[in-house]
């Protein structure tokens, strides 16, 4: 593996790269061109780029691009496109690249990456790679976060055409529609140090410091050694929607210390029912689970200012 700043270095001297967009996004079929021609304006030769748009497409083009070994490989789309690529390039040679072209875009909001297109693409021509923290869930990396309960079902059932019309506000919507007939969970939260038990119908474990576009606090990141565990309310039903609401409203100024957040470096979930888990999007089983960090495992650009811990 060569060092953060050889890789730097490479990226900036070759400018070799393979691009991959998320055609199915609401943003990446408007733009997908229009980032091959801002990254080429930019000095990039693209050895491939692949606009993909169908089912298991986006695995095949990553593996086909991490064979190709590029220094940067660019992934534009939303969190359940980062969070692939992340996972594939997890303790590779290979820089990430991201064009947030989704709908939350939380890991790059985690990040600092602007959501603009060209203002993304001046941080991967003038950045610098930095290595951030994953999750693993089980075996499985993640980027952004895992959800336990109501927001897996959300996933499940959230018409793609609504997300595109009306961006991250389906997610709400769809949560409303299902929420009447929704029951809360008994969730037991272990630690190494201590056991957390309640009832909530959702439960989030975050990895970057970003949920549904808006901050967790004002101190989680992706470069802690930390995972952040909270419930979004309690059994009520009204409580979810209470906790969500003050939760987007005042992220940004609370931190870790305060009630409900658990940071911790491992975890285990469990709950009285089996209950769906998604991790960063995408539904990937059920409870229970075990959660920890995996530390610096992925290479990012990033500004070239940012603080690499």
């Amino acid at each position: 593996m060569r060092t953060k700043q050889e890789l730097s270095d490479a990226i900036r001297q070759r400018r070799r790269a393979v691009l991959i967009v998320n055609a199915k996004s609401r943003r990446g079929r408007q733009f997908y061109t229009d980032a091959v021609r801002r990254l080429t304006d930019a000095g990039f030769e693209l050895i491939a780029s692949y606009p993909v748009d169908e089912p298991g497409e986006l695995e095949r083009s990553l593996d086909e691009a991490v064979r190709m070994a590029p220094d940067l490989l660019i992934a534009g789309g939303g969190d359940g496109t980062i969070g692939a690529a992340a996972r594939l390039l997890a303790h590779r040679d290979i820089a990430l690249g991201l064009l947030p072209l989704g709908t939350t875009n939380n890991f790059a909001r985690t990040l600092g990456i602007p959501i603009d297109l060209d203002a993304a693409v001046r941080v991967i021509s003038s950045g610098k790679v930095i290595d951030v923290d994953l999750g693993l869930a089980g075996d499985l990396p993640f980027a952004n976060h895992v959800g336990i309960g109501l927001s897996a079902e959300v996933m499940l059932r959230t018409p793609p055409r609504l997300k595109r019309v009306v961006g991250k506000f389906a997610y709400p919507a769809t949560a409303a529609a299902l929420m009447a007939r929704h029951r809360p969970l008994r969730v037991s939260v272990r630690t190494a140090s201590s056991n957390r038990d309640f009832q909530t119908h959702q439960l989030y474990v975050a990895n970057g410091g970003h949920q549904a576009g808006r901050p967790i606090t004002a101190d989680a990141n992706a470069d802690d050694r930390l995972l952040v565990a909270y419930p979004v309310g309690g059994a009520a039903r009204h409580s979810l929607l209470g906790a969500t609401v003050r939760n987007a409203a005042t992220g940004h100024r609370r931190t870790l210390r305060h009630d409900p957040f658990l940071a911790v470096g491992e975890l285990l979930v469990e709950t009285d029912r089996p209950a769906p888990v998604e991790i960063d999007g995408e539904v990937c089983g059920e409870t229970p689970i075990r959660l920890r960090v995996d530390a610096n495992a992925l290479r990012v650009m990033a500004a070239a200012g940012t603080v690499d811990h």
